[in-house]
């Protein structure tokens, strides 16, 4: 065990002042505001390697952390894990909301009484049936119902968690909001809220207003801001820094606080479109090729309608074959945690080296479920076992995964080694109909078209899966994303024609989502694409946006 004063960020990593007040603070609850970028989930990881290092989440108590998504939630276990090793990390239990609820309601399922009973063998579906089924919108509610009835199950979760992570909270609903109030206001834990204010995505699904001025009078909450991208290379961030002191001005660093030449930022101007494609599908190949950057450290974004301004780009990368994947056709899809689920089990049973597909399974399967020791153990035999068992058959020819119905009954294999029910708690979605079914078709009927074409299985999963593909997608979709490399195609006030506050906010997005290389694009002249209504060809430099770039280019 270490003392609090010996503690230092794990990986030599600098946070900024507020950050690594979030990280250390004993006393207080906390309410964290960040811009994008600014390492709120590195933050949470960072705060949790303190607690358990220096024991101030005194053993046997554990630390919660919820969060909305469950790609978000696998990924700040990983964190935690890579940042104080798997022994520590087994007392960090990340959840999404409706994984956590769902948990109460298995474990404390004897307080519901009279019409909100439940047999042992409940089930989550589409429509509610008296003790049988619950729909995945009942989950919630259920669990608070649980909370606020039972005296044996709050005092249970109140002794098992001391410290508390809400992750996104901007995006917290009235019912999940009465969850964490149920669970620990005035319970002696200490919580940490962190999202992003300005970036309140999900109003449509009940967003309270407010909230974090909510949460920090009811739990007394101290407020605090991130803004610095430490992910960025120096000469990045002292942009990002110029466009800081816009847009908060009490919040911007000096730019001696932020020293270094690394990082590299381009303005290049063209006459039209034409010359502007055949310029980046030549630097992005030249960047594969000779610089060996991968192809998914490459994203091109622009403001609105990427398939538009994207077209001729589009061309010349195929010509080079520079393998692209536009994202906002395929990233809800691909992305799709059933989806993933599949592909990377394929890449991993299809035989070679697959260790990003190979580590996001373990987290999927083994480590999402927050396990002991021991259970642990016999999880993770058990799918060596069986993912080993799947490998030997296709490498003896009896599976062939080329096989329209053979790549189906291994799905349904899949799924049924690992749970309909624990598939289903991936998304809110798979509880809804047949959700879960189409997109497992939709995936066996897109493989194999990609099969049909003459590759081979690892190729077309690879493909599939964008593991090996630039990116294209509007800024909005990078959201939460980063890159090596970044293009930011069309500075110009045609393309950012909106409210400039909103406009201003959006582009420090898309420049922000660059670790290393930053290319800004401007054209003379774009010329009307297929498929466009309102269109302006004749265009004008955004000389606001161009000029947080020209000192640092």
């Amino acid at each position: 065990m270490m003392r609090v004063d010996r503690w230092t960020p794990s990986d030599n990593l600098k946070l900024e002042p507020n950050a690594l007040v979030a990280a250390t603070e004993i006393d207080r609850n906390l309410a964290l505001t960040a811009g994008p970028g600014a390492g709120k989930t590195e933050t949470l990881a960072q705060r949790a390697d303190f607690l358990l290092r220096t024991g101030s989440c005194r053993y046997p108590k554990r630390i919660l952390a919820i969060s909305f998504k469950v790609d978000a939630s696998q990924n700040l276990k990983a964190r935690v894990r890579k940042r104080c090793g798997h022994e520590l990390a087994a007392r960090f239990d990340s959840h999404t909301f409706h994984a956590f609820a769902k948990r109460i309601i298995d474990r404390f399922r004897l307080a519901l009484t009279g019409k909100d009973a439940l047999d042992p063998d409940y089930s989550i579906g589409p429509a509610r049936v008296q003790r049988q089924s619950i729909t995945f919108q009942d989950m919630v509610p259920l669990a608070v119902t649980i909370i606020e009835s039972s005296d044996i199950a709050r005092n249970a979760i109140r002794q098992t968690y001391s410290h508390v992570f809400l992750d996104e909270f901007q995006d917290c609903n009235k019912e999940q909001y009465a969850l964490i109030t149920a669970c620990f206001l005035d319970s002696g834990a200490k919580l940490v809220a962190v999202g992003d204010t300005k970036q309140r995505i999900m109003g449509w699904a009940g967003a309270l207003e407010g909230i974090f001025e909510t949460y920090a009078a009811d739990f007394e909450a101290e407020p605090l801001n991130l803004y610095q991208n430490f992910r960025s290379a120096p000469r990045l961030r002292r942009m990002q820094n110029a466009m800081v002191r816009v847009m908060d001005p009490p919040a911007a660093l000096d730019d001696a606080e932020l020293p270094g030449e690394d990082g590299e930022i381009e303005i290049l101007h063209f006459k039209d479109a034409t010359a502007e494609a055949s310029y980046l599908a030549d630097a992005i190949s030249g960047w594969i090729e000779k610089d060996a950057i991968e192809p998914s450290e490459i994203a091109v974004l622009v403001s609105k309608q990427q398939n538009l301004y994207c077209q001729e780009l589009r061309v010349a990368l195929r010509e080079l074959k520079v393998p692209f994947r536009e994202e906002d056709q395929a990233q809800d899809f691909a992305s799709e945690p059933a989806v993933r689920l599949l592909t990377d089990f394929l890449l991993v049973v299809s035989g070679g080296a697959q260790p990003e597909a190979f580590r996001r399974l373990l987290e999927a399967v083994i480590y999402s479920e927050s396990l002991d020791d021991e259970q642990e153990y016999r999880a993770r035999s058990r799918w060596d076992r069986y993912v080993g068992d799947v490998r030997q058959q296709i490498a003896t020819g009896q599976i062939n995964p080329g096989d329209y119905d053979a790549l189906t009954k291994l799905a349904q294999e899949l799924i049924d080694m690992i749970g309909r029910d624990a598939v289903v708690a991936f998304s809110p979605d798979y509880a809804q109909g047949n959700r879960l079914d189409q997109l497992i078709e939709g995936t066996v009927a897109r493989i194999s078209d990609l099969l049909d074409d003459g590759s081979d299985l690892s190729a077309a999963l690879t493909a599939f899966s964008a593991d090996r593909a630039v990116r294209i997608m509007s800024i909005h979709k990078s959201k939460g994303l980063e890159f090596h490399t970044v293009i930011v195609m069309g500075i110009e006030k045609e393309t950012f024609w909106g409210k400039i506050e909103e406009e201003r906010a959006a582009y420090f997005v898309g420049i922000s989502r660059a670790k290393q290389r930053l290319v800004l694009t401007a054209c003379d002249r774009r010329d009307k694409p297929e498929g466009a209504s309102r269109w302006t060809s004749e265009r004008t430099d955004q000389t606001e946006f161009l000029g947080y770039a020209e000192a640092y280019a």
